[in-house]
């Protein structure tokens, strides 16, 4: 596996065009106020109420954050919305293409983070908050959690890049779990195996059928991984270093079925965003463009990977790579087929930053859907230009996997012309 912190460097589309800033404030947070705020208005007076007592009761759907800023040493600490109900949904992202993109939003900055500094080994031996904020990573449902705050919080939504964003935070003087936490067979099993690593975990969790926002927590909380290696792990890195591990089994896997006999075409649209994708018969090879579309500019981010290539960190789209790779082997090994892949994922104006878990969900879903089936490739690139904003020319000149096929088949035409 990776070292963890490879996993957080930031890529060029992350850098440049991924708006981490509240679409209201525009990150002018002097002008965030709890009043004006449509995201806060569902939860206006239960914020209040925070503000005035500086302590939050409510079900922690369950969800915990570890941010990146000061690594190794680093502020941890709960998500706990003030209301006791089932919130579960505030960490389905399966669930979240179902919602509207506000609806969404304010769902999310209605969890309120404690943030508490504390070195990453810590998770070999924690204290006794650290030790509740495990027991909160395990959890399968939602947990009554008690936050008590040092002050009150700083009530500006926080956006990041790869991760969901958060409401309301503040340090927190303490945090105690009001419940026994119900936890799956198979999430004991691999916390408690220390000799287990770390990349083996994850995929014993997966194949158990544990969801990745699940592992990505566990991940996180320093759970996962033979005992002298344990460390929490940024939330960031953490759902990178999940769709990279799962995305490589996988992988393995796929490389060795016979290849698809036939150019398929998906594609899906969601809150402002498409994945479009292209699969073509022939060896596992991928490919992502991420196009971002702006005040009539747009601006185009690509990786690939192809057979011979030493695996690389995707410099240029980042986190979204892997997000969008896993749902494609996912659907290829469900088929026991293999194909290169070549993926168009496409950010619209009005897109508000809500992290790459929407990339793999769009892209899910546009595998669900049946798709529009070719026998040459040529259609195929014309039935592409039709759904995608982009010109297939700027696709084709850039396109390692395109490039490879089309000299495939001419190729394939010469040695046919000769014989």
């Amino acid at each position: 596996m990776p070292t963890l912190r490879s996993y957080g460097l930031v890529a060029a589309a992350e850098s440049g065009q991924e708006k981490t800033e509240c679409p209201v404030c525009k990150g002018d947070y002097k002008k965030c106020r709890l009043e004006i705020c449509p995201y806060l208005k569902g939860v206006r007076e239960l914020l209040r109420k925070i503000e005035a007592s500086r302590t939050v009761f409510g079900s922690s759907p369950p969800s915990a954050l570890i941010g990146s800023w000061g690594y190794p040493k680093v502020l941890a600490g709960p998500l706990v919305p003030p209301v006791q109900a089932d919130t579960s949904i505030l960490e389905q992202y399966d669930r979240w293409l179902e919602l509207p993109l506000d609806e969404l939003l304010a769902m999310r900055v209605s969890l309120v983070r404690g943030k508490r500094p504390t070195r990453v080994v810590d998770a070999r031996k924690p204290d006794r908050i650290l030790e509740a904020l495990q027991e909160l990573a395990m959890a399968k449902t939602p947990l009554d959690v008690e936050l008590e705050l040092e002050k009150e919080p700083l009530l500006h939504p926080n956006f990041l890049v790869r991760a969901s964003p958060t409401g309301p935070s503040a340090p927190m003087r303490r945090a105690l779990i009001a419940e026994n936490p119900r936890v799956p067979r198979p999430v004991e099993k691999v916390v408690y195996d220390v000799d287990l690593r770390a990349s083996e975990a994850i995929h014993e969790l997966y194949s158990s059928g544990i969801r990745e926002q699940y592992i990505v927590r566990l991940l996180s909380m320093g759970l996962l991984g033979s005992k002298r290696w344990r460390k929490l792990v940024p939330t960031e890195w953490s759902i990178t270093a999940v769709d990279d591990q799962l995305g490589k089994r996988l992988r393995r896997e796929v490389k060795r079925y016979p290849w698809l006999n036939e150019v398929r075409l998906y594609s899906h649209y969601a809150h402002f965003n498409r994945v479009t994708v292209l699969l073509i018969p022939g060896p596992w090879m991928f490919e992502v463009f991420e196009a971002w579309h702006k005040s009539n500019l747009t601006k185009i981010y690509y990786d690939a990977e192809l057979p011979g290539d030493i695996d690389r960190y995707p410099e240029n789209v980042g986190g979204a790579y892997h997000a969008l790779r896993l749902p494609v082997l996912e659907s290829l090994k469900a088929e026991g087929r293999q194909a290169s892949a070549i993926v168009v994922a496409e950010v619209y104006e009005g897109w508000i930053p809500l992290g790459v878990w929407r990339f793999r969900e769009i892209c899910r879903a546009a595998l669900r859907h049946p798709p529009v089936k070719f026998e040459d490739l040529s259609e195929s690139l014309i039935a592409l230009e039709k759904i995608v904003e982009l010109p297939v020319n700027s696709i084709l000149r850039q396109s390692r996997v395109l490039r490879f096929h089309l000299e495939q088949a001419k190729l394939i035409d010469f040695l046919g012309s000769t014989v």
